[in-house]
């Protein structure tokens, strides 16, 4: 009976209560579901602001177009980068369904904030008129600066946090040590972006169109309203969800593995001082059923008799006698370490792409405000232009999940027909072409700016905005590829007490790609700028700057970036069952 009730069980998770987790109760696509639905609630509450943000930041705060769009890069950047912060503590000390509660309250206070500062006119700075010299535009700054960044980055901790535990708590509901399991956490990952882009669609439609028209006190409304609905949506589901028992820092162990090797490489070598187990086998001798791992339930345990012969200097941190009792590795750690650490340079090859896709919310939204918006009667808000990506990553993630991918594993006799670097590497190549097109585009704003005795006003052009639409496409088809492969990559690879960390790397080349955007531009405009003539991206008319000079650098570098890629994913083994 005892027995019985052993198999029952979910080995390391536990219940909303924190009781052993049931198989057949916890868990599962149901789970998932709620998961899903609350990431649209979620980002259409992040996006719906951030998405639109610059031009706020441009009108109502009299931040200079670089200035603002410097500020987006830096805000969504953090938001992204804290995803690291989220993902630390669900594995550490709490659980995925914890971090998203705390999160959540958070992101709605800062929502709050934004909200009030909005609504009071008394709490932004004198309304002015670019075009007159009588009323000087200042930028917000002193107490209002204050209230502005407390709300912004109470968001961005907040959605730091979510986006660090929410992807992690959907996949954790899926067996990983079966193929039905496997396929479903796949299928997951693409529903998740494709939820992403559902909450995006509300966002840069609706809510940009009430910000516009109805007020930003309203778009931030809409926002804190959405976010304290899906604290409930959540907590429906509560009773389903299996939640992974946190194991320890992540870091802890991969700063003593990182610390001891190097403590012991110092050390004069000695037979008692060998390193362990190392005349029993040259390399880790793999149980039968799966390389490198024992199947016990839902929870993958690494075996390992000695270090393996990949980055032998971390092998150090393994020897019988340690510099210090603290610093005892064992081989399962090593290995570990050597998991992440592999994992990296992938990591860092989707950051440059992740910078392509910061001009979606700052240059190509400042290029759409300059140009003819109308569509038909209606005005088009020039912040609802990432409907083009949203609404093809719509339809393309079914198609992937539903056709291209059943079509790939029937083709190359794989369970995961393309493999996610595979995956990752067709989102490069999309963001390169994305970048040609984007100074295209740019080239024919300009010269239409040029034909028609427009280039030192700020009328609108006579030029649709749809032009802008390509680039949209391109990146946003990127971003489908790229996102979702890099989820699975990440949470399938990584070490089962270090997925939530991992995963969120995903976030955090999306962090480091709106930083690198902030470096690029600050670098461009210093090396450009001199006293005969302007930086390419300065001032406030942008027909001024040099826009499409600046996308054909970023064209350029997105081309060295991939053959960058190539480089690495060539010679990357995968460790996961199914992940090639």
């Amino acid at each position: 009976m005892e027995v019985e009730n052993q198999l029952s069980t979910w080995d390391g998770y536990v219940d909303w209560k924190n009781k052993p987790a049931i198989r057949g109760k916890h868990g599962g696509m149901l789970a998932a579901s709620f998961v899903l639905v609350v990431e649209v609630l979620e980002n259409l509450a992040f996006l719906a602001n951030a998405s639109n943000l610059v031009l706020y930041l441009d009108e109502f705060m009299h931040f200079s177009p670089t200035d603002s769009a410097n500020s987006v890069t830096n805000f969504m950047g953090t938001a992204f980068l804290l995803a690291l912060l989220g993902g630390f503590l669900s594995d550490a000390f709490f659980t995925t369904y914890q971090i998203y509660l705390i999160s959540a309250a958070i992101e709605f206070l800062g929502l709050v904030i934004l909200t009030v500062q909005a609504h009071s006119g008394s709490l932004k700075p004198t309304k002015c008129n670019p075009a007159t010299t009588n009323i000087p535009c200042q930028q917000v700054h002193g107490a209002k600066a204050a209230m502005l960044f407390l709300g912004l980055y109470l968001v961005a901790l907040g959605v730091g946090g979510i986006k660090g535990s929410l992807p992690a708590h959907g996949a954790e509901q899926f067996d990983g040590n079966t193929p039905q399991g496997r396929k479903q956490r796949s299928t997951f990952f693409n529903y998740f972006v494709f939820c992403l882009s559902c909450g995006a669609l509300f966002a840069v439609t609706l809510v940009v169109w009430i910000e516009d028209n109805k007020g930003w006190e309203w778009g931030f409304g809409i926002s804190t309203l959405t976010i304290l609905l899906s604290i409930p949506i959540f907590l429906a589901g509560s009773t389903f969800y299996r939640n992974k028992i946190p194991n320890g820092s992540p870091l802890t162990t991969i700063i003593k593995v990182l610390v001891a090797a190097m403590l012991n490489t110092c050390m004069a070598r000695s037979p008692s001082n060998a390193i362990a187990s190392m005349a029993t086998s040259p390399s880790p001798t793999p149980p039968s059923k799966e390389e490198g791992t024992i199947e016990n339930h839902d929870k993958v345990v690494e075996t390992f008799e000695s270090p393996s012969q990949s980055l032998k200097f971390l092998n150090r941190a393994v020897i019988n006698k340690p510099t210090f009792d603290t610093l005892k590795c064992s081989v399962q750690q090593v290995e570990e370490v050597k998991i992440v650490i592999k994992t990296l340079p992938i990591f860092v090859c989707t950051v440059m792409l992740n910078c392509c896709l910061a001009q979606l919310s700052t240059f190509s939204v400042q290029q759409a405000a300059t140009m003819n918006t109308k569509l038909g009667s209606l005005k088009v808000p020039p912040a609802s232009l990432p409907v083009f990506p949203v609404v093809f990553i719509m339809i393309l993630a079914p198609v992937y999940d539903h056709i291209i991918i059943p079509f790939a594993r029937r083709v190359t006799k794989s369970e995961t027909g393309i493999t996610h670097l595979q995956r990752i590497g067709i989102g490069l190549v999309l963001s390169i072409i994305a970048m040609a097109v984007a100074a295209l585009v740019e080239i024919k704003r300009k010269r239409v700016a040029t034909n028609s005795g427009l280039l030192d006003s700020t009328k609108p052009l006579p030029i649709t905005f749809f032009w802008i639409a390509f680039q949209y496409l391109f990146l946003g088809s990127a971003d489908l590829f790229t996102l979702a492969g890099l989820l699975e990559f990440f949470f399938t690879e990584a070490p089962v007490s270090m997925r939530s960390l991992a995963t969120s790397l995903s976030w955090a080349s999306l962090a480091m790609g709106y930083y690198l955007s902030t470096v690029i531009v600050s670098i461009v405009n210093s090396v450009t700028g001199d006293s005969k003539h302007k930086p390419w991206l300065s001032g406030r008319n942008l027909n001024q700057h040099h826009l499409e000079r600046f996308y054909w650098l970023m064209c350029a570098l997105s081309a060295l970036n991939f053959l960058h890629y190539l480089f690495w994913a060539t010679r990357y083994k995968y460790r996961s069952k199914g992940s090639n």
